[in-house]
């Protein structure tokens, strides 16, 4: 295993538990994303993870090391971007890789040539001889990602490594992530689903300081409560949305905004053919209907509220 986290705790003097007695394992090559609402122990357990935070209780393995016992060899195998990414802004790009680079040791020809090699990934050619300081927020996050990349570590931990970004630098970083992800582990946290759907082998949900849900994608839809989603598409709003509730087997309608609804029924129905006929009956234009699969979002929804 790249990353084992067993019986995981860190309880501050407060009293607070932030993270309580969680435990799960990564693989070698795999990408995850790490997923809970505000304060519910993904930074805390990522810093605990990357030697930061001493734990409570509980122990975490990364690439064979103990991280309570050996730190610095975990910090060797690690790669991390903390969730407000600390930079030197008076440093220029390539003057600040040069000297992380040589905080992980290295040197010489070496140095340069990885140097150049993240530069070049993360797309800061045109920008490497600019103070940090005059950087966007999108490329002072590649920066970050380029300092966590240095020195080719075998686990990449990102915390929210995209929040703030445009789409196109979305796209950007996205890109860089999956390319890592083909040699390295990478746990990653964020709030963007579409993040995870498009990157992701496997989804962890934290909550409370609990792991509420762990596996494939494929495997939390086939979990979550087994719902069936139509959305309908009429021309206008309606008027009140009283009939699509009382169809048989519908637990949920929402308004998605200009004539849009989303209808969440038990699994075992099938609300297509009772929507159309109710639209014909009352006369009113459906533009669109379609059966969807379990979201993300919805899954994430379901496991965190309350």
């Amino acid at each position: 295993m790249s990353i084992e986290v067993n019986q995981l705790t860190k309880q501050y003097e407060t009293g607070q538990r932030a993270v309580d007695q969680i435990s799960f394992s990564l693989n070698a090559g795999e990408i995850v994303g790490f997923l809970g609402p505000n304060g519910a122990g993904k930074s805390t357990t990522m810093k605990i993870l990357t030697g930061y935070l001493p734990a409570t209780q509980g122990s975490v393995m990364v690439e064979g090391f103990d991280v309570s016992k050996s730190p610095m060899d975990v910090r060797q195998h690690i790669g991390y971007l903390p969730e407000h990414n600390p930079l030197y802004l008076d440093l220029y790009v390539k003057e600040f890789l040069r000297f992380s680079g040589r905080l992980h040791g290295l040197n010489g020809s070496l140095l340069t040539r990885r140097v150049s090699d993240m530069i070049e990934l993360v797309g800061l050619t045109r920008e490497q001889s600019k103070k940090i300081g005059q950087l966007s927020k999108g490329y002072r996050q590649r920066v970050g990602l380029a300092q966590a990349l240095l020195h080719d570590p075998a686990v990449l931990i990102l915390d929210e490594p995209t929040t703030g970004l445009d789409p196109n630098q979305l796209a950007d970083i996205r890109s860089v992530i999956k390319q890592a992800g083909r040699n390295k582990t990478v746990l990653f946290s964020t709030h963007i689903m579409q993040e995870v759907e498009a990157l992701c082998d496997r989804v962890i949900i934290i909550n409370r300081g609990k792991i509420v849900a762990d596996g494939a994608l494929s495997q939390l839809r086939a979990t979550a409560g087994h719902k069936a989603t139509v959305v309908a598409e009429f021309e206008h709003d309606l008027a009140h949305t009283q009939e699509l509730s009382a169809l048989p087997g519908v637990e949920q309608v929402d308004s998605l905004g200009n004539g849009h609804y989303r209808i969440t029924a038990t699994a075992e129905t099938d609300l297509r053919a009772a929507i159309f006929r109710l639209a014909a009956d009352r006369g009113l234009t459906l533009v669109g209907l379609r059966q969807e699969a379990s979201s993300l979002e919805g899954i994430f929804r379901s496991l965190t509220q309350g």
